[in-house]
């Protein structure tokens, strides 16, 4: 059956929100949001999610892009945190293989360096025992021709040896997506680029929202016994909604990162090294024919809608790599992108050791009983949801709906035997191979969702969007058909991750992904012109560099 059109069925998703009575209304279509609003809608609940932008618009999009029990918290004691994220790993490894696959890290000693190899081993040994010995595979000892085996581009010069542990790799953006249209699957109603404007009230307590959509300036009133915040960075801005005082309930430490080409660094995998600044540990991850290299952490000095990198943030980075890679010699030029995102951690936490703060969440209640969730991770989203999921059960008098039952259901996509014979079925019919891989590991079981548009729909949609890289026009228009994209950011950047892999942030992308998308969401010429202004304004503000 055709799918209705982009703008219809916003306008059916904005009247069943003033239209519905609601058990739970989430704000923030973040992973965490998305995580709660599946949660809630699995466990039976009548759910609304709304976001001001697109899901994952802000921190979500912008991590390390790495499922992992937190190896450096030990350091700082966090000794439940690893204990959760590690449980959580092993069980996000299981709902959505396609999104989150195991990574191995070499960890390289040397000679004077603040974590020294006795140490490390004693803090992997008890990584791994954290894990309950069930991780992909226990970290070893490497001698240094064991380090200099496996990345041979690693500066040598006092090298001891080193480890090699494991954790997981994921697709930050589309698992946040995968959550949401889970949560759709399961009976939310979601809606993205609709922003909530007011709270109502009686007797002293939230009953619903004003929503506003975008795009239409359309708004409705939204009925729901609990009202949920999970904005994040914002959270502060929520909190005024409230009416609450002005005490800051969200610390934003701000994380940078860059993308280099990998024929640079010459890192084969990833590998986990300290900064000779400052001796603080991060990372050099393989992100296809990039290198993503961060992250730094550091309280914010601007607000969410506003965060951006500075340059003494990416030569930080770059310097960092370049210690541990020397060959790499690299300088602003190689830097493809750089972007930064703001880590919400509880503001009662102490601003100057942001890098030592734990990422614990907190469910506090606002003075209209709005529950607010802070802090906390990627790794744990589905951890926090229950955590939420749970609380705002017992304030509606549903405490039976208990969450336990649901923690294994996958997530859409994640329905395969594995990741490998499910490449080996998409290369059998997409003769592209690296957009057959590409295909697979975004979208799992359902990848012949997005291929059939090509077989049924238009062969030319089997174009690259971009000719260096994997993604094909046919996933832009099941983004627009099936996955909520309404904007040429919400495919660029978040969809998949062009913008991050392109010198010019896909603004060449875009105007050819705009000729394909304008007769299939009703842009005429002057739309057109305006939708492309509207992407280099929100690409200039991720990824200009102060």
């Amino acid at each position: 059956m055709t799918p209705p059109h982009v703008s219809a069925w916003r306008a059916s998703a904005l009247e069943a929100l003033g239209r519905d009575a609601f058990d739970l209304l989430v704000i923030g279509g973040g992973i965490v949001g998305c995580g709660i609003a599946r949660d809630a809608a699995l466990r039976g609940l009548r759910v609304a999610l709304c976001d001001k932008g697109d899901f994952a618009s802000g921190t979500s999009s912008r991590s390390s892009r790495l499922v992992h029990g937190g190896v450096r918290y030990l350091e700082h004691g966090h000794i439940h945190l690893v204990f959760e994220s590690s449980r959580e790993r092993r069980r996000l490894l299981r709902i959505a293989p396609h999104l989150v696959r195991p990574l191995s890290f070499t960890w390289p000693v040397y000679r004077g360096a603040r974590v020294a190899q006795w140490k490390l081993l004693a803090g992997l040994t008890l990584y791994d025992a954290l894990a309950l010995f069930r991780n992909v595979g226990n970290h070893r000892r490497l001698s240094v021709d064991g380090v200099l085996a496996r990345e041979p581009m690693l500066s040598t010069d006092g090298l001891l040896g080193g480890a090699i542990y494991w954790d997981a790799a994921t697709d930050d953006s589309r698992l946040t997506l995968a959550t949401a249209l889970g949560a759709a699957a399961a009976g939310a109603t979601v809606l993205n680029h609709a922003a909530v404007t007011g709270l109502t009230q009686a007797q002293g307590r939230a009953t619903g929202a004003t929503v506003r959509e975008e795009f239409t300036g359309r708004e409705v009133t939204l009925r729901a016994r609990c009202v949920v915040s999970a904005v994040g960075p914002w959270t502060d801005t929520m909190h005024a909604l409230e009416g609450g005082d002005a005490t800051r309930a969200v610390l934003g430490s701000a994380g940078v990162h860059v993308a280099v080409p990998r024929a640079r660094v010459g890192n084969r995998e990833a590998i986990t090294v300290v900064a000779p600044q400052d001796g603080r540990v991060m990372f050099v991850l393989p992100a296809g024919t990039h290198a993503i290299i961060g992250t730094t952490e550091t309280p914010a000095s601007r607000g969410p809608d506003a965060i951006r990198a500075t340059r003494e943030e990416v030569r930080y980075l770059l310097d960092a790599c370049n210690a541990n890679f020397p060959a790499a010699r690299l300088g602003d030029d190689d830097v493809v992108a750089a972007w930064s995102g703001i880590r919400p951690l509880a503001a009662t936490l102490v601003e100057e050791s942001a890098g030592s703060a734990s990422r614990e969440h907190t469910v506090s209640v606002g003075p209209l009983g709005v529950l607010t969730v802070t802090g906390g991770k990627l790794t744990t989203y589905r951890a926090m949801a229950e955590d939420v999921v749970d609380q705002a059960c017992a304030a509606l008098g549903e405490a039976g709906r208990d969450g336990r039952a649901h923690r294994e259901v996958l997530l859409p996509g994640g329905a395969m035997r594995s990741l490998a014979a499910t490449e080996a079925e998409a290369s059998a019919a997409v003769d592209d191979a690296d957009v057959a891989r590409r295909l697979a590991g975004a979208y799992g079981s359902e990848w012949r969702d997005v291929w059939r548009l090509v077989r049924d729909d238009d062969a030319a949609l089997a174009e690259r969007i971009e000719e260096s890289l994997p993604y094909s026009m046919a996933e832009a228009v099941h983004a627009v058909r099936r996955e909520m994209a309404v904007t040429l950011g919400d495919i660029l950047l978040r969809r998949t991750h062009l913008a991050f892999e392109t010198r010019d942030h896909g603004e060449r992308a875009a105007a050819r992904l705009a000729g394909v998308l304008a007769p299939r969401l009703g842009w005429d010429a002057e739309r057109t012109t305006e939708e492309l202004r509207r992407y280099e304004r929100e690409a200039t503000r991720i990824f200009s560099v102060d």
